[in-house]
């Protein structure tokens, strides 16, 4: 690939965390319960900071992301560490879905009563799907790389 389309992916990435991060810390204020509690109050509610929580997973498979077009800008793409890098996105994909459901499930259990938690639960229901399919491309890629790597040791070994 082009250094240029290598640069302008990362960027892409790098946008992502920020509006993901920017969303983080605003979307607390505009929550229905915050509009009478102190900033205190609002970010050290539990599902406030569990979301803070489960979004650490996110954010890492940003970074792996960003590591692994490095690798690819770098023609080091055929390398173990990328097999590494989309392993951990693999896995962060997984523990990502898992707590989202867990939060689906916490507010689908314990929510007000006088709440309506449909659009939460399926906003649950697409990041998870979401979570999922990033997790299986990432399987598949690790597994395509992992041969293409053994296919050229072989060969390697051969010549």
């Amino acid at each position: 690939m082009k250094r240029i389309s290598i640069i302008f992916l990362q960027a892409v990435i790098v946008l992502i965390g920020m509006v993901a991060l920017a969303i983080l810390i605003w979307f607390p204020l505009t929550e229905g319960r915050a509009t009478n509690l102190d900033l205190f109050s609002i970010y050290f509610d539990s599902f406030i900071l569990y979301g803070f929580a489960a979004s650490i997973a996110f954010f890492i498979a940003l970074y792996k992301a960003f590591r692994l077009l490095g690798y690819i800008g770098q023609n080091k793409v055929f390398s173990s560490n990328a097999v590494k890098t989309l392993k951990s996105i693999k896995y962060c994909a997984i523990v990502l879905s898992v707590l989202i459901v867990l939060g689906g499930l916490y507010i689908m259990l314990f929510h007000n009563k006088e709440d309506d938690p449909a659009g939460f639960l399926a906003m649950c229901i697409v990041t998870t799907f979401v979570s999922i399919v990033v997790a299986t491309a990432a399987a598949i890629f690790e597994k395509l790389l992992q041969n293409a790597i053994d296919m050229k040791s072989e060969n390697d070994l051969t010549i």
